[in-house]
This record gives structure tokens, sequence and C-alpha cells, in this order.
């Protein structure tokens, strides 16, 4: 066979016969790294120790500290390792397909009976005596008709149904992991003792149809998760129990903020606590955009198809708006309305209303747009994926000239809301042209420079993302990390000179000719419903002061001081607080307990002794220690922190 040429990171090329697999690449450099090594990348691509390679290349051989491809090995060959252990419990289980997800990995069997938790405890064993065999990794290709035989003489009809799927000039690699066959592309590690045993947890079994499709067979899917040692998997394992500590769904349940029902599927039910909350914030931001010169409107809920016809949503949207059928008075045909998904079109037609001069720009135009949007139902998730929520949606209709400041003043603005709201640290990702695109090059040019100009001006840094604008626009998003490093995208910034072209915006220019405005979508939190669900996590529920639905519990230690519980709400109320009273027949260390399940800040308990001393007992969320407090300091204090932070 020929020469083949192999470079290595370091730059220097070595001769090699073709058809040499990476494993033997990798025993040529050292035994050490043929012992080592799980995989390799040739040209780019995530390559088999097993796999010839026939042609010249870049080559790099990985060993356990290329996490990326350690972690993507190690997933993928759990997947197999736990079908093989299901397989030998269970014999009669029928495997389907094991792909690796964020984290981990999930594998779908066909089994009559259901899986239990101690049946995930019998697979975990299993998996560890596979584990420990250290039995080998081998992979061959096969063609078609002997791959289904093979499937066919095993009785696994799901797997002839994948290699019937499979594209005809893809290979059918067939995998062994001991003895233990699967259907794979690959790549996977050399033995099963290259898996880290301690390092690796079954976590749950849900429903799933085969193919997705609901007329399928109904599978039980397994999920797992694994990770490189068992320090990251213990650390990972606290991260999800410290996140279902601040879920906000079992935290809104706790505080009795709001609930969903199945008559209203992705809607909200806003208790009074919750409800609370939504306004403050949207007193909040009401505020802050009058102060930043935005016009606040109100547009319809439901429009005419005509009008999304014309911005374009109905052919590129229509699958996610809720459509409304009327009979119009003396119509031949009824009419076809939506629900309005987004408020974009519909604040270009109060643009539109009268003359407008440069003069008026920028003209920034803010609503808080109630939208309707169709999301699968198993999308939904609380409040944070719904399908009725509301925007703090703003545009701003501008000259190509104004693009720069008004994206640096919107920056700014949006930098105050969210050290606000307890997110001093924020990222930018900075979206530029796709391959398809309508403009030319150099409106391009000028517009993802006005961006980049805002940003620097800012002094913020920020990440590029190639190609990932939209086909009218560049764009800016904005990214939070909460409390337990999740991150969650808000806040936009999106250039459009495409709807206002669409929908016939004009302005007149200096020279008395009619020009387009540029239009800039802009939102700091995106959906209220959405935002509320990021607060409440990102502080386990004990939401600062200002924006916490129940401010203050003042609570009775004898019914004697019930009077005096009575007046200190009076007085805080008027100050300004959100205080209620707790005069009920029960002891104090009750009310204190379910009080603070409730997530309330402050409880404030009277006695007798604090009612001749015109003094309160103050106990904060989650502090043990109280301290004896003159009802007037007390007071004052907390009317300073029930003060929204725009207005202090």
């Amino acid at each position: 066979m020929a020469d083949i040429s192999l470079t290595f990171p370091d730059g220097n090329a070595r001769s090699f016969q073709a058809g040499i697999t990476p494993a033997e690449v990798a025993a040529s450099i050292s035994n050490s790294l043929g012992k080592k090594a799980i995989s390799a990348t040739v040209d780019g691509k995530h390559w088999d120790l097993q796999w010839p390679i026939d042609a010249d290349a870049q080559i790099t051989i990985n060993t356990m500290k290329d996490e990326a491809a350690a972690l993507e090995l190690i997933r993928h060959d759990f997947a197999h390792v736990m079908a093989r252990a299901v397989q030998e419990i269970w014999p009669d289980v029928k495997v389907t397909i094991g792909p690796v997800i964020e984290n981990g990995w999930y594998y779908d069997f066909d089994r009559a009976e259901p899986f239990t938790p101690e049946d995930l405890g019998l697979i975990e064993k299993k998996m560890k005596e596979i584990i420990n065999l250290r039995d080998p990794v081998r992979t061959e290709v096969w063609d078609r008709a002997r791959a289904v035989k093979h499937y066919e003489d095993a009785g696994e009809p799901f797997k002839v149904e994948l290699i019937d799927a499979i594209p005809g000039d893809e290979p059918l690699r067939m995998y062994w992991h001991g003895e233990w066959q699967d259907l794979c592309r690959g790549p996977h590690l050399q033995h099963t003792g290259q898996l880290p045993a301690d390092a690796f947890k079954l976590m749950s079994v849900a429903g799933a149809y085969w193919r997705g499709d609901s007329n399928r067979q109904m599978l039980q899917r397994i999920y797992g998760v694994a990770f490189e040692n068992r320090d990251k998997l213990k650390k990972y394992l606290t991260f999800l129990e410290e996140a279902e500590k601040r879920d906000h769904r079992r935290l809104g349940r706790e505080m009795n903020l709001f609930h969903m029902q199945e008559e209203a599927p992705g809607q909200v039910f806003w208790h009074p606590n919750g409800w609370t909350i939504y306004t403050t914030l949207q007193d909040y931001m009401r505020r802050k955009q009058r102060a930043g010169g935005y016009n606040e409107i109100n547009t319809p809920q439901v429009v005419d198809r005509k009008l999304w016809e014309a911005s374009g949503h109905w052919d590129k949207y229509q699958e996610h708006m809720f459509i409304v059928e009327v009979e119009e008075e003396h119509a031949r045909e009824k009419a076809v309305n939506a629900l309005k998904p987004m408020n974009c079109p519909c604040h270009v037609q109060v643009f539109n209303q009268g003359l407008k001069s440069y003069r008026d720009l920028p003209l920034r135009l803010a609503e808080f747009g109630s939208c309707t949007r169709y999301e699968p139902s198993g999308a939904l998730h609380g409040i944070m994926r719904v399908r009725g929520f509301t925007q703090d949606d703003a545009h701003i209709f501008c000259t190509e000239d104004q693009i720069e400041s008004e994206c640096a003043r919107f920056i700014e603005f949006l930098a105050g809301i969210y050290a606000d709201l307890g997110f001093a640290k924020f990222e930018i990702r900075f979206a530029t042209r796709p391959e398809k695109r309508v403009g030319s090059d150099a409106s391009w040019d000028h517009v993802e420079g006005a961006l980049e100009g805002a940003i620097k001006a800012t002094g913020r840094d920020f990440v590029l993302e190639p190609g990932d604008g939209a086909f009218y626009g560049p764009k800016l998003d904005f990214y939070l990390t909460d409390a337990i490093g999740r991150v969650w995208q808000c806040g936009t910034f999106q250039v459009d000179p495409n709807l206002p072209e669409r929908l016939g915006a004009t302005y007149i220019a200096p020279d008395g000719s009619k020009q387009r405005p540029y239009m800039l979508h802009r939102a700091c939190l995106g959906s209220f419903e959405r935002f509320i669900g990021i607060l409440i996590e990102e502080h386990a529920g004990k939401l600062p002061f200002w924006l916490a639905p129940r401010q203050v519990v003042v609570a009775s230690i004898i019914s004697e001081a019930d009077d005096y519980v009575k007046e200190v709400v009076a007085t805080l109320r008027k100050a300004g607080v959100r205080a209620e009273a707790d005069i009920r027949n029960e002891k104090i260390n009750y009310k204190v307990r379910e009080h603070s399940v409730g997530k309330v800040p402050v409880i404030l308990a009277c006695g007798m002794k604090e009612v001749e001393d015109r003094t309160v007992t103050l106990r904060r969320l989650g502090e043990k220690q109280t301290s004896v407090e003159p009802l007037e300091a007390v007071t004052s204090d907390l009317a300073r922190a029930a003060t929204p932070p725009d207005l202090l």
C-alpha cells in the first residue's frame, strides 16, 4: 500500500503506510501513549483508534486529559455498557438507540415491565461489574444485508429499522463491548475498563415514543450522567440538589405565587403574592423607561392576518401562532385573525400614523406587550417556558448614523437595570451576518461596525458569534449567570431594516426625500414570566426586600399583644412597607417556621415586653439570631429597604 503523511500538532509530519490506525500511530510514538490513547482527531473529525487512515491528514492523539473528547467517549460508552447490563439482567429486553446528551446519555428500551428505582440500582451494579472486566471494544464495517440478517436473527427489530434509515453512502459500523454488540457510528474507548466506575449515576426513567412518533411504541428511556472523575460527578449532583431547592415551581407553591392548570396550558394564574412581584417589577421598568426617553404605547392582542402576511410572519411563523376565525357581519368569508406572537409589526403601525421627520428620530416606543405563541406541551416549563407572556418590548426608529449611539445608550440602560436586580455582570454575544442575508456588504459592514463600536464605547467585552445574526441584520444578546452557574439569555438588541421596508415606514430627510428608518428591536428582561422565574431561582425565593411580595409579618406572642401588632402593621403600611398581622392562637415558633417557609424576609414578634417598651423583636429570614429594636427605628430602616432602587 502507498505511504501517507500524517502531520502532528507540533507541525512535524511522518510517513505511514495507508490503512494505519490511530492506535498503531500512538503506539509508534511511545508505549505510554499507546496505553493512554482513547481516540484521535483526524482532519478535525473525532476518530476511533481502530478506524484506518487512508490519506494524508492532520492528526492528534487524544487521552483522558482532552476533556471534550474524553467526555463524549465516556458518556457514549456508558450508554452501551448500560444497554449491555440491561440485556444481561433481562435478556428479553429489546434495545433501540442511546445517544450522548448534555452531562450524560440516555438509552431507550422496549420492555413489558416498567423499570423501578430498585432496577436502576441493579443496572448500576452490573455496569460496574462490566467495567471491571476490562473487556475489549472492537469494531467492524458490515454490508447492509449482513447487518439486517444479524439483527433479524437476534430478534432486534428496532435495529433493522435503524439500518433502513441510515443513508446508503454511510458505513454500517458494528461495535462489540466484550461479547455484547450494537450498531453505532462511534467512536468508542479501547476497553470497558477505561470508564471511571465511580463517576456515573443512573438518574431516572421516562416514557418515550419510538422515533418520537406518538403512533409508535412507547419505550422506556433510562437517563444517566457521567464525568471524568468522582469529584466532578459529586459537584454535578450537588448542583442538581441546589437547583431542585431553587426550582421556581416548588417555591411558587411554597410562597403562594402562581399556579398552572390543564385548562390553560402554558399560561399563568397569578396569585396575589405573585402578582405583587409582577406589578412591582413592571412599575420599576415603567419608571426606568420613562426616564430613558421611551414613549409607552399599547397595541391590540388580535390582529388580522393581512398584517402578518405583510410583515412576513404568516409564512415563516404561522405554526407558532394561535389563529382566530370570526363571522364578521356582511362578510362573505370568515375573518382570519391571529393572537399576536410579537409586538414589532404593531409598533410600525403606530410609527406610521402621521408624517415623521428626521427631527423626530430616534423615536423610542415601548410596550408591555402581551404575546401568545404555540409551544409544544413537552417544551413547557413552569413560568420559564409558556404560551402566554408579556415582554418588556421596545422598538427604536432611527437613522443609520444613530445606530451606534442608540446601541451604546441601550447597553448602559440595560446594565443599570441588571445591577438593580442583583446581576452585576452580564455577557454580550455579538451575532454577525449569516450566509443567507439581505442587504449590501457595505451596509452590513457599517451596521456591524456600529454595534462593535457601541460595545467598545461602553468599555465592555463581547463574544463573537459569526454567522448567527438574523437574515436582515446583526444582533447583540445579553446573558446572565445565576447564583449556581446557569446561563440565561434575557436581553437583546437587533438591527432591522427589513420590517420598516415591508410595512412602508418612512420619514422625511433633511433634503425633503422620504427615507426608510432602521428599526432596533430591544428588550431587557425578555418576558416578565421567565425573568420572574429566573429571579426566584437566583435568590432561592429570598427576593430583594423591595421585590418581596410579603415583606413583613408582625406576629403576636400572646393575645394581649394583638392590638399592638395591628398598630405596628398600620405604622409600617403608612411608611410604604407591605406588612401583615398574624394574631392567630398559635405558638410563636410555629408562626416563625410557617412564614420562613413562605420566604417572608422579616418577622417581627410582639409580646407584652414589646408593648410596654414600644419595641419589636426582629428576625430576618435565614438568620437564627434576633434583636430587640425600637419600632420607630425599625420602621425607618424597613421603609428605606422597601423603596425600589431607582427611587432611592
